[in-house]
């Protein structure tokens, strides 16, 4: 049994000699850092030759990858709206009330003295409903509406909230 063992200790040294395995560096294509990994000297031969092989200067044009020009200037707001359809803005928020049908009653109400504001309830606080107004990109922007809503609803106050950016002012 201990010779057995001995048996085994030694072939198993042995048999990780065979293994070649080299540390290689390698550049990347793509962005030009250094890749480190342990590889098989005949598999690192194996890839250098198929790299070699690869016709790098045929004399077609290269295509460059896109690239993303960061602005050194602010975003218009056409320019954000591309990119991201719903954004964090501002909205009026005129009252909170306590039922469904006191929300549908004052929204009718409001769209009647304001029709050039779009109102929504917002039900996401159950039991109370928030009527809410307008769509703006900055509470400077809400100002003059807000100033115009607080006559007829004193409560009234901007509030952060997501809306479309198609829609805001």
């Amino acid at each position: 049994m201990n010779n057995l063992l001995k048996l085994f200790i030694i072939s198993t040294l042995f048999c990780f000699y065979q293994t070649d395995a080299q540390y290689v560096v390698k550049k990347d294509t793509l962005s030009g850092t250094e890749l480190s990994f342990a590889l098989d000297e005949r598999v690192n031969d194996a890839l250098e030759k198929i790299e070699d092989n690869c016709n790098r200067n045929s004399g077609a044009p290269v295509k460059t990858p896109n690239k993303v020009l960061v602005a050194n200037r602010e975003l218009t707001n056409a320019e954000i709206c591309r990119k991201n359809p719903k954004i964090m803005g501002f909205k009026i928020q005129v009252v909170i009330v306590k039922s469904n049908d006191e929300a549908r009653k004052i929204a009718t109400e409001f769209r009647n003295d304001f029709r050039n504001l779009k109102v929504e309830t917002d039900a996401s606080l159950r039991p109370n409903y928030k009527i809410l107004a307008g769509s703006y990109f900055s509470k400077q922007s809400a100002a003059d509406d807000l100033r115009n809503v607080s006559k007829v609803y004193p409560k009234a106050r901007v509030i952060p909230y997501a809306v479309f950016c198609v829609e805001a002012k």
